[in-house]
């Protein structure tokens, strides 16, 4: 006789909308937002993707600012929704300003769309968003950000920085799921997506459906059955950022960051920071640049050798053979993730003859982060 296995994760109540809608009133307060929160029920692709295709369409003039991979692939997604698009390509080594965005509305008048990434993983930068926004809203154009690898890691303020369309997701700084993700929409996006021939409709991009389905209907009915454990497990997240605090969270995030820079210099060995200005690195990982002649994806194999667990991995594409990433966010956002990724590191740089001084590194990041 067979006898059935049982787990909690198999046995879950079905999750009712009265707490899927509790979850984004939490994902509201993390913003300090009043714009509606809608979590939609996959990776932060999903939603990124979704808020492009519902409000750009022909009659788009976008300004795409590119500072790393994710807004090469947000000018793509805009061009196949028949935008015209201005593409802004920023050194991933620094950070576009203020005064680049006004110097492109004052060159292209007619912009009435704006995508920009807030900080980019990828590449270690982030971006003046609030400044941005300012100048953004005088030109009166929507702005849209990828806010996922910022949140949690420093301040995301959608209604005060002017944000229409922001999303976020949990799996980098807040330390939560990959599968589940959400966007805050502004009134002035509600309006650009309802009068968009081309917004999708019944299907798993729409937006426009989450509004007039679930929004609109005072958030009583599901479109669909909810990824259950993700949805706990974000849940979980909110509960834990609550209940350390946000500004708490963020702190953790910009000492291992100052630390992380402080001890990558101070290690030597041809190591350098690979963002030039330390107020344009973002808190939520550091990029180091391999030192001459050294690849970065051999490097970083031979530090997880000596470490596993050290948060070290190689930039993605073409960075692969220059950039190394210290992955210090969520729960690695700690002064032991960022003293096993500086010795790691160290051991790597060692074992192929170059000159480092570990034990500086280790007290460098120690009093960078006091």
């Amino acid at each position: 006789m067979s006898t059935a296995v049982t787990h909690p994760f198999l046995h879950l109540a079905p999750l009712t909308a009265a707490r899927f809608a509790s979850i984004e009133d939490r994902v509201a307060r993390l913003l300090r937002t009043e714009q509606d929160v809608v979590i939609m029920q996959g990776e932060a692709l999903l939603p990124l993707e979704g808020a492009i295709r519902g409000t750009a369409g022909p009659g788009t003039t976008a300004l795409n600012v590119i500072t790393g991979p994710y807004g090469q692939t947000f000018g793509d997604w805009l061009r196949d929704c028949g935008a015209t698009v201005i593409d802004l390509p920023v050194p991933f080594h620094t950070a576009v300003t203020a005064g680049r965005i006004r110097e492109a509305f004052a060159e292209h008048p007619e912009i009435d769309f704006v995508s920009l990434v807030h900080a980019e993983a990828a590449t270690g930068n982030t971006n003046p968003v609030a400044e941005i926004g300012e100048v953004v809203r005088e030109r009166g154009a929507l702005f849209y950000l990828d806010a996922v690898a910022s949140v949690g890691a420093e301040p995301v303020l959608p209604d005060a920085w002017g944000v229409d369309l922001c999303v976020i997701g949990a799996q980098k700084a807040m330390g939560g799921p990959a599968g589940v993700s959400a966007v805050s929409v502004s009134a002035r996006a509600w309006a650009r997506m309802a009068a968009n021939p081309r917004a999708p409709r019944r299907s798993y991009l729409s937006l426009l459906d989450w509004k007039e389905r679930w929004v609109d209907g005072g958030r009583k009915a599901l479109l669909h059955a909810p990824a259950q454990l993700e949805m706990l497990a974000l849940e979980a997240c909110l509960e834990r950022i609550e209940a350390v605090g946000l500004d708490a969270v963020m702190a953790r995030h910009a000492s291992a960051a100052a630390a992380t820079r402080a001890g990558a210099v101070a290690l030597g060995g041809g190591l350098q920071p690979y963002v030039d200005e330390a107020a344009d690195a973002a808190p939520v990982a550091t990029t180091l640049r391999a030192p001459s002649g050294v690849d970065a994806s051999e490097l970083v194999t031979r530090a997880l050798e000596s470490d596993p667990g050290a948060p070290l991995a190689a930039g993605g594409g073409a960075l692969a053979k220059e950039m190394i990433r210290v992955n210090h966010y969520g729960p690695d956002a700690t002064p032991g993730a960022v003293r096993a990724s500086l010795s790691a590191l160290g051991a790597a740089l060692a074992a192929r003859g170059l000159t480092v001084d570990v034990e500086g590194a280790l007290w460098a990041a120690e009093d960078a982060r006091r």
